[in-house]
């Protein structure tokens, strides 16, 4: 295989050499996603993986591609999570030792589980840079041949496998959203949908929180960019890899950048009409498609890669209450009410009679002013939507209440229509 370039070839020949160990994952068409959108929406669901993400492919292809010689001395990887996992599973399976140094900001599952596969796990420094510095010293020093997870053209063939399967399942896609962090799925498959449809339209998306490869292109190289805390975490990359970027730059027909609430709103969204866990990185091919590009995309025959469903469950119920804030479907304001019998009562007699459910109520004597007689309330309540806030909000007032909205919950949002 190359080592300066990916071609088809070598992709295709990566599909059969990791075939009898990776999951064919299924590519169906979603109606309620494509009621949603207004696309004609199918799901490349690789989150189906045995690690729960597409990384596998790229780890078994680098693996299987050892000399006798590196095998038995085994590989070693910088990773915070699906790049680790996926190495850790199939050198498990293959029986090659793999190192993983990873920060130690790193999930504490993700530690364990590759620890329970059979990895030797470091942790090392507070960034991801840490860690990989660690890596490549490892690497030369104690022989150890080192995986990158996205700048390494092994690993690019693997990732591009998924497209080979994309084009058999639906042969007439016109659009392949891809979720892009460091580059090396979106090179992968980028390569063999040009290669095979040169019709059909890539569009790589990145959290507004990791814009390098939007950076990348504008330079014309690829650019370390300063990064933020992302639900995306996969894709929370400062620097597109040389070879994907390479590869990429001239086979991309847009880059789309999400931001956090987006975000949040395709992970509420895939929860409930799909009923899939998908991580934020995962995620972030849908939030895409529920913005602006969607609508420049309508009757188009689309293909999401859900491409991971390792959320961190200690947060899943934060990334809920936030998608369901962004939706309009929890709201919280503060208001004053009589400190006497009956004031509490009047106010949430209002609140059911505009149809609204109340999830909370604080009270705050302390705070509330002068008057001993009136207390200050902050109160949480379930909508129907962005509409239905609004609608409160006018009912309200309407009531006699000065209604302020919490910082948190942004401004009363604009009627739709």
């Amino acid at each position: 295989m190359t080592t300066t370039t990916v071609t088809l070839d070598d992709i295709r020949q990566a599909h059969e050499r990791i075939r009898s160990g990776i999951y064919r994952s299924p590519c169906p068409p979603s109606i309620p996603l494509s009621d949603l959108t207004g696309c004609q929406i199918w799901c490349k669901l690789d989150l189906l993986q045995r690690t729960g993400s597409f990384k596998e492919r790229g780890a078994r292809n680098a693996l299987l591609l050892l000399e006798p010689a590196q095998r038995s001395r085994g590989v070693v990887a910088a990773s915070a999570g699906n790049h680790a996992l996926g190495l850790a599973y199939h050198g498990k399976l293959l029986g090659i030792p793999v190192t993983v140094v990873m920060p130690r900001f790193a999930p504490i599952v993700k530690v364990a589980t590759c620890r329970r596969l059979g990895a030797r796990v470091i942790l090392e420094g507070e960034s991801f840079d840490d860690a990989r510095r660690l890596a490549v010293e490892m690497a030369e020093t104690d022989g150890l041949n080192l995986v990158h997870g996205f700048d390494d053209a092994r690993v690019i063939a693997g990732q591009g496998t998924m497209a080979l399967e994309i084009l058999e399942d639906v042969p007439d896609v016109e659009v392949i959203v891809v979720p892009t962090g460091g580059a090396g799925l979106l090179a992968g498959v980028a390569t063999v949908a040009k290669g095979l449809r040169p019709d059909i339209r890539i569009i790589a998306v990145e959290p507004a929180a990791a814009g390098s490869l939007s950076a990348s292109l504008v330079a014309g190289r690829p650019t370390q960019v300063p990064t933020r805390p992302t639900l995306a975490d996969g894709l929370a990359v400062g620097k597109v890899g040389a070879l994907p970027f390479e590869i990429a730059a001239p086979l991309i027909d847009r880059v789309v950048t999400v931001g956090e609430e987006a975000l949040s709103l395709a992970v509420i969204r895939l929860l409930e009409l799909e009923k899939t866990v998908v991580e934020g990185a995962g995620a972030s091919a849908l939030a895409a498609v529920m913005g602006d590009v969607g609508k420049e995309l309508a009757g188009r025959r689309v293909v999401l890669l859900l491409c991971g469903g390792n959320i961190d469950l200690t947060i899943l119920d934060r990334v809920i209450k936030h998608g369901l804030t962004a939706d309009g479907r929890l709201w919280r304001f503060t208001t004053q009410v009589t400190d006497r019998p009956g004031g509490i009562a009047k106010l949430t007699a209002a609140i059911a009679a505009a149809g609204a459910s109340v999830q909370e109520i604080v009270h705050d004597r302390a705070f509330s002013g002068p008057d001993v007689f009136v207390t200050s309330v902050e109160v949480t309540v379930e909508t129907s939507d962005r509409d239905h806030v609004v609608a409160l909000y006018d009912h309200l007032r309407t009531a006699g209440f000065v209604v302020v909205p919490s910082t948190a919950a942004g401004p009363v949002p604009t009627r739709h229509g």
